[in-house]
């Protein structure tokens, strides 16, 4: 049999009859070289292209004016104010489970694109992806094309050859280093950092994630390419167990495109009333595939559906005026009903997608009425555990509670305490600050404060846990929020 790379082309011949001893344990891949094409699928991978580095590139630089003292940045995390905030939605530490929301919804996402295009998240919006794809369109820019590229690679060091080789590295040194530059703009004033760096008075953690990440660009989308995708990323492997014949994948058309020969050959062999396939095994697929895989040969963990392969077949059966779609997006099911003489079945909808659909939108709503119904203030208490109560002279019982209020409004606001489901309880704020009342607490904009609560009541009360409700409500509106604890008490 024939041993295949990981880039998908035929090395030398394997017998399987020999021992073990005798294959080797690891074939190096070969370069690369993608040539350029043209076609739809290509200029969906552009509009993508340019509309994803767009927003990443300059999302940092959009204003939101959230009033004097909030952050004016549209997108940021705010790790001195511990805050995430976008656009008109401002996420506080305690929510982290919006988070988790879309991190949920981005799993059950790609689930869904897999069961209804296979690895189509891969071929157009994958970061690796769209960088290597910026990349070699910078090394095309500069070197040339596959052909020009190849035969320089193989020639002599030449000056022009020197001087390309720099000048690519450069560039690709340039995108690297800009886009580790603005993922810190999403930590900080934009502005303000640019500026920062520019005159090297930023912190060094900026500088030194600019450079993390400028190297790891450089080398992922300039050097390693493909082999991120073939053996960094796990989600080939998952996408395959996840898969199913109804899918939509890159496929070759094998009940057409078989017996494959050249083109003379096979305007011969139809003369004569002999089987020729539409394949004149011209190798384009091949060489515009960015990792190097031979799609005829059928599915393969290298293949990241982009459909660049496609736009390269149908380029060559337009010349040789042969249908169109040798390669495409197809199902299994459609390749063996068409060898059954039967007419192809598209199943986007089923059971598989619509769970998924379901799951997305349910998990979405939840996490849209929780961020509609939210309230802009909160508050939290934590019952002292040592001791859990203290028993006075007099007979009377009090208990110590850290109380937390948060303002989620840029302005000050003042707070009514009240105290709940225990019996005639009195309750006294311990270090109470300017502006604050006897049952009233005064909060800052955009803060959190931390009082110290004692509840006291004249004498133990029935059984030795009573829950306890703390009631703060916003002085001018009325609303209120409420957290629940428990009351300690020595048994009588």
């Amino acid at each position: 049999m024939n041993a295949h790379l990981p880039n998908g082309t035929a090395s030398h011949a394997v017998d399987v009859d020999a021992g073990l001893d005798d294959l080797p344990l690891y074939v190096a891949a070969e370069h690369v070289y993608s040539q350029r094409v043209h076609g739809f699928y290509r200029r969906v991978k552009w509009t993508l292209l340019v509309l994803t580095l767009g927003v990443y590139y300059l999302l940092p630089f959009a204003r939101w004016d959230r009033g004097p003292s909030e952050p004016s940045q549209a997108v940021m995390v705010d790790l001195a104010r511990r805050r995430f905030y976008f656009f008109f939605i401002e996420i506080w530490p305690q929510e982290v489970y919006y988070l988790t929301g879309l991190l949920i919804i981005a799993a059950f996402t790609l689930f869904l694109m897999n069961a209804v295009a296979g690895r189509v998240w891969c071929g157009y919006l994958c970061p690796q992806t769209v960088w290597t794809d910026l990349f070699t369109f910078a090394e095309r820019l500069i070197e040339g094309d596959r052909r020009e590229r190849i035969a320089k690679d193989q020639g002599p060091w030449t000056f022009q050859k020197v001087r390309e080789k720099a000048l690519k590295h450069t560039v690709w040194l340039l995108i690297a280093w800009w886009t580790g530059g603005v993922w810190v703009l999403y930590f900080e004033d934009a502005p303000t950092l640019v500026r920062k760096l520019a005159t090297f008075t930023a912190e060094p953690v900026a500088y030194l994630w600019i450079g993390i990440l400028t190297f790891t660009t450089y080398v992922l989308a300039g050097h390693m390419r493909e082999q991120v995708c073939l053996y960094m990323c796990p989600w080939p492997r998952i996408q395959a167990a996840l898969t199913d014949e109804n899918a939509l994948n890159v496929t070759y058309r094998s009940d057409r495109g078989e017996p494959r020969m050249s083109l003379k050959k096979a305007e011969a062999a139809r003369q004569h009333g002999a089987a020729a396939g539409d394949c004149v095994d011209c190798g384009q697929c091949v060489a515009a595939c960015p990792t190097g895989v031979d799609i005829r040969e059928g599915a393969s963990l290298g293949c990241i559906q982009c459909g660049l392969c496609i736009d390269a077949c149908d380029a060559v059966m337009k010349r040789i005026h042969r249908p169109e779609r040798l390669i495409a997006y197809d199902t299994d099911v459609n390749i063996k009903r068409r060898r059954a003489g039967e007419q192809p079945i598209y199943r986007l909808i089923r059971a598989r997608t619509a769970l998924y659909a379901c799951l997305i939108a349910f998990v979405g709503l939840t996490m849209l009425y929780a961020l509609v119904t939210r309230s802009d203030f909160g508050v939290a208490a934590i019952h002292d555990r040592n001791p859990l109560y203290t028993r006075l002279a007099d007979g009377a019982v009090h208990n110590a509670y850290e109380l937390r209020v948060a303002n989620k409004k840029p302005s000050d606001r003042r707070f009514v305490l009240t105290i709940e489901g225990v019996p005639a309880a009195r309750f006294e704020v311990v270090g109470a600050g300017a502006g604050d009342e006897a049952d009233m607490l005064l909060v800052g904009p955009d803060q959190t404060r931390e009082v110290r609560v004692l509840v006291s009541v004249s004498a133990p009360l029935e059984g030795s846990s009573t829950p306890i409700v703390f009631r703060v409500a916003d002085s001018q509106t009325g609303k209120s929020a409420w957290t629940r604890d428990f009351f300690d008490s020595p048994p009588q």
